[in-house]
């Protein structure tokens, strides 16, 4: 094998090669997870008028302190009738429109409702609780900028704004195949030398978070004839994701095949633990993934390199893998020529995340990996990391 990349390095060959897709019109409750291809801008001021923020008494100031009859009570969406007058107070609920003629809110906290009348015991300063017209967003505006992954609080501004449709991407297609003989589904009875098979439904749930429209494919058996029709099929998506069968045994025929249907392969084999022996490569504009049988190599890969990709065909602005930091709960010795990423559970601590790997690190222990909550990233190099070592992370929620 030639000098393995860098985990940075492989990225940057797999971003490269990763052109965002075409843009299409989404409707707004349609564009959950999905990534911008255009400005959205504001449809309406937010708000669209002087609203109060609290449950009170619109005033003006200057008539403050003092005893203020109360004519008018405004609720949402239910605006008052006129202008307020000088000399007179109107109760107004929280999202209420100030009346014209009313430059301050009192909150009912601090004032006594007598029914037809409202003691102010206190000066009310101009614009005290009154949310003003375009405050957060004039029209026009750009509310979010193209690149922009959608999560709930980016559709809850884009609503708020008026907007009902928005620019995105494409999803990109993808479809997942598992390879080995040996592959067996849930449920079903084992033979001799059989195994459930699990990274294909784990690479669908991971891929189909960021965005991704999933295909599966039945588990491909470890036959030349099996493995080309399976990955001539798939090579019809944006995005080929194989796990298994990219080692150096006899039985791994992935990356064989892929050659002899014209798939270019970018490189093979990262320096990182779990998941070395995975490949990247292209035909045409189809982005090809071959991932390490092991689940949690698989997993790794996944998560580190084609997530990446899909969020970089949908034109996100920053598609690397968001890493956040946190301290060591226990020391990490480090390994000379490669990564490690170490599966641990994370806990808040004196306003820090505190990750404490849990037992079982190896590739093959799914289920130990699935009691952690992070990926800790312990970087190439001599000696260990203490106790207390500030490190990056990514959720694994």
């Amino acid at each position: 094998m030639a000098e393995l990349l860098t985990v940075d390095e492989a990225l940057v060959r797999v971003l490269e090669r990763a052109r965002p897709l075409a843009a299409e019109t989404v409707p707004l409750v349609h564009a959950a997870a999905r990534v911008l291809a255009a400005d959205a801008r504001a449809a309406v001021d937010l708000p669209p008028f002087p609203s109060s923020a609290m449950d009170g008494f619109a005033v003006r100031a200057d008539d403050t302190p003092g005893s203020l009859p109360v004519e008018v009570r405004i609720a949402a969406g239910r605006p008052a009738p006129r202008p307020l007058a000088p000399g007179e107070a109107m109760g107004i609920a929280t999202g209420g429109v100030v009346p014209d003629g009313a430059d301050a809110v009192v909150p009912i906290e601090q004032a006594e409702d007598l029914g037809d009348r409202v003691t102010i015991a206190a000066h009310a300063d101009p614009g005290a609780n009154v949310r003003a017209a375009g405050g957060d967003i004039e029209a026009g505006g750009v509310v979010l900028g193209a690149g922009t992954v959608l999560g709930a609080a980016q559709v809850a501004a884009l609503a708020a704004a008026g907007v009902a449709e928005v620019v995105c991407a494409r999803r990109p297609r993808v479809t997942v195949l598992a390879t080995g003989t040996e592959l067996r589904p849930p449920g079903a009875e084992l033979g001799p030398g059989e195994i459930y098979e699990s990274n294909g439904i784990m690479l669908e749930l991971a891929l189909s978070s960021a965005g991704a429209v999933v295909e599966r494919q039945s588990p491909v058996e470890d036959d030349l004839d099996a493995h080309r029709e399976a990955l001539e099929r798939a090579l019809e998506s944006d995005v080929v994701v194989s796990s298994g069968g990219v080692s150096v045994g006899p039985h791994d025929l992935v990356r064989g095949v892929a050659r002899e249907l014209g798939v270019e392969e970018v490189f093979w084999g990262v320096a990182m633990r779990p998941g070395k022996p995975l490949s990247f490569a292209v035909r045409d504009a189809t982005l090809v993934f071959g991932l390490p049988g092991n689940p949690v190599s698989s997993l790794v890969g996944a998560l580190l390199f084609v997530r990446p990709a899909l969020y970089a065909l949908q034109g996100a602005a920053d598609p690397r893998p968001a890493f956040r930091t946190g301290l060591l709960a226990a020391g990490a010795t480090r390994n000379a020529h490669r990564d490690d990423f170490v599966r641990a559970r994370s806990e808040l601590r004196d306003g820090d995340v505190l990750l404490r790997p849990v037992v079982g690190q190896e590739s093959h222990m799914i289920v130990r990996a699935a009691s952690a909550d992070a990926l800790v990233h312990v970087p190439r190099g001599d000696g260990v990391l203490e106790p207390g070592a500030r490190v990056r992370y990514l959720p694994l929620v």
